[in-house]
């Protein structure tokens, strides 16, 4: 039997590709998730359930190589589903089940003896705030409750990693939330690794620490969020007051620049232009009290990337893509 290896990379995709029939959706994927929480991003339709079901020994990839912590889901699936937890996006809840006795079963099927299984699921309904309501039935619950048992019975077993497939699909804003600090919950204090699927850039910057975006049938970026945004473009100057006249006199000078209330952005990093700024601050008499680099935003970086590539055939998907996705956070 094959055992799963701690000590290795969550997943490793190695040029993966997937087709149903002749409709191509994964174009050789190349991608690494490390510990932590990662999010898996792109619009719907990008292929993150496949890859998922991929991830879980559901679907084989029509060529490449996958690595869940060591082993190949296509001939280990039974191993790696035992050791991962997965909230699927659809709410397929049986109704009529109490919200207890469904964590249960599903603590069982990963191979937790009956009395283990009770006491895990207890113990998971109250980390997700279903304690009070754990014996009701599914079907009683909210659209938030039931987002919550789905979470539960993911992580009831004590899993090394967790899939979740637009956990916050159908919830309020205030039920989103929640939600996403149980989501970061679960990986800092449980110390559980977490992979979400989401087409949401607010969700992902909000609870992750890396990112795999997914554009044309390609990953188009991967890595941590710091690194991705890395030191972006240009300065921030934040001045105490009269950040109008300290513009005006950086406009006569030709510097390129975006101006909010005080806050003054500019797209040059040359040492000149910010001696310029420093001279303007000075000559309107008012104080500097913020020069920093400017950092992109995760919207930037998603947008960015499909720019960037866009010599390649897959350019105009991806940028699709990512338009979709920054429609989704400002829709």
């Amino acid at each position: 039997m094959d055992v799963i290896d701690p000590s290795a990379a969550v997943i490793v995709g190695q040029e993966v590709r997937k087709s149903w029939g002749k409709t191509a959706v994964h174009d050789g994927l190349t991608f690494r998730v490390e510990p932590g929480i990662t999010a898996l991003l792109g619009a719907n339709g990008s292929g993150k359930t496949t890859l998922l079901g991929m991830i879980l020994g559901l679907h084989k990839p029509d060529s490449g190589s996958l690595r869940v912590f060591g082993l190949d889901p296509s001939t280990a699936g039974h191993e790696i589903r035992g050791a991962v937890g997965y909230s699927p996006e659809h709410h397929t809840l049986p109704p009529d089940v109490r919200a207890h006795d469904l964590v249960r079963h599903i603590a069982e099927l990963h191979g937790l003896p009956n009395r283990d299984a009770t006491n895990r699921a207890s113990d998971a309904l109250w980390a997700v705030g279903l304690g009070e309501e754990r014996f009701r039935p599914i079907g009683t619950m909210s659209t938030g409750q039931r987002q919550r048992v789905k979470l539960a019975q993911a992580i009831a077993h004590d899993p090394a990693l967790v899939l979740l497939d637009e956990p916050t699909d159908g919830l309020d804003p205030v039920q989103r939330d929640q939600m996403l600090d149980l989501i970061r919950r679960c990986g800092t204090e449980f110390g559980i690794n977490i992979l979400l699927s989401s087409h949401l850039l607010e969700e992902v910057e909000r609870v992750c620490d890396a990112v795999v975006i997914l554009g044309g049938g390609q990953v188009v970026a991967n890595g941590t969020i710091e690194e991705l945004r890395g030191g972006g473009q240009g300065v921030v100057v934040v001045v105490d007051d009269h950040g109008a006249d300290v513009a005006a006199l950086l406009r006569a000078r030709r510097i390129e620049l975006h101006l909010d209330g005080n806050r003054i952005t500019i797209s040059s990093t040359d040492e000149a232009v910010l001696d310029l700024v420093r001279d303007a601050v000075a000559q309107v008499g008012t104080g500097l009290r913020r020069l920093h680099p400017r950092r992109l935003t995760l919207e930037e970086v998603f947008l960015g990337v499909a720019l960037t590539d866009s010599l390649s055939s897959s350019a105009s998907s991806a940028h699709g893509a990512a338009e979709e996705v920054v429609r989704a956070r400002h829709g």
